[in-house]
């Protein structure tokens, strides 16, 4: 049996929502969760830089930590980043996060889907290669959030969040067309989750909100080795912020989330 971690890797808080799920699925389990927070937002960043500064990070937890396998957590990194990473490490297993178009394709009955995003997902041509491929029978409307990342973040650590400015950032979700309405808003941000409630009270009218969170944990637990289903841990899971200085709320929610941060 082994006792290598499951590595989540996110640019924040986000990737916590997988992680949540992952506990569910492999109780017996050790993590390490990163937070790029010294590099949040990913919006800001140009993609070429973004993406070797990912390597640059990757690189250096895979030596320290030799996970069995690591979750990219996040949908920005993925559809950017995932397949320069397999390159690089070619005798790692990664487990991205994109965007649930497929399943989105499967359920609707008007045919009317929106997929709410940060603006590095929307515009990435792996997003607009998953609609072709899996609902080109569908009307898709991407929406990039430029905000609901940093809301998400703040509410997880101060309890409160302007419901006024959520609505606003979900409005152009909601469509009407032929008679028929939009009834999916795929979340392409593993931040989003934490805000779903609130997204609930301030919508229009009610829609499925697609959480991809089981469905990646569960992918994970597929691909672990057959020497991967391991024994129960006596190790810590553990919370790594690449700035090193995460705020005493911060802290505290990662506590809440059983995770012992360092430094």
């Amino acid at each position: 049996m082994t006792d290598a971690p499951i590595l989540f890797f996110d640019s924040g808080i986000g990737g916590l929502t997988v992680l949540r799920e992952a506990r569910v699925l492999m109780p017996g389990r050790r993590f390490v969760y990163v937070a790029d927070d010294a590099a949040f937002p990913y919006g800001n960043w140009e993609e070429a830089a973004l993406q070797e500064h990912i390597a640059g990070v990757f690189g250096r937890l895979l030596e320290r930590h030799r996970p069995a396998i690591s979750v990219i957590a996040c949908n920005t990194a993925s559809t950017l980043a995932i397949a320069d990473l397999r390159q690089r490490f070619p005798k790692e297993l990664f487990v991205g996060t994109v965007p649930a178009i497929k399943p989105a394709a499967e359920r609707t009955r008007s045919g009317l889907v929106s997929v709410l995003a940060t603006p590095g997902t929307v515009k990435r041509q792996y997003t607009r290669d998953l609609i072709r491929q899996w609902a080109s029978k569908c009307h898709v409307r991407l929406v990039g959030s430029v905000n609901l990342a940093a809301l998400a973040e703040a509410y997880m650590r101060d309890g409160f969040v302007d419901e006024a400015v959520v609505k606003t950032e979900i409005t152009p979700c909601f469509m009407e067309r032929d008679g028929g309405r939009t009834d999916i808003v795929v979340l392409a941000c593993t931040h989003y989750p934490f805000l779903v409630n609130r997204m609930r009270k301030t919508a229009p009218w009610p829609v499925d909100w697609i959480d991809p969170a089981e469905a990646i944990a569960r992918r994970a637990l597929s691909l672990l080795p057959p020497d991967g289903v391991a024994e129960p841990s006596h190790g810590d899971d553990v919370a790594i912020f690449t700035s090193g200085r995460p705020n005493p709320a911060t802290r505290r929610l990662m506590h809440g989330f059983g995770l012992t941060v360092e430094g």
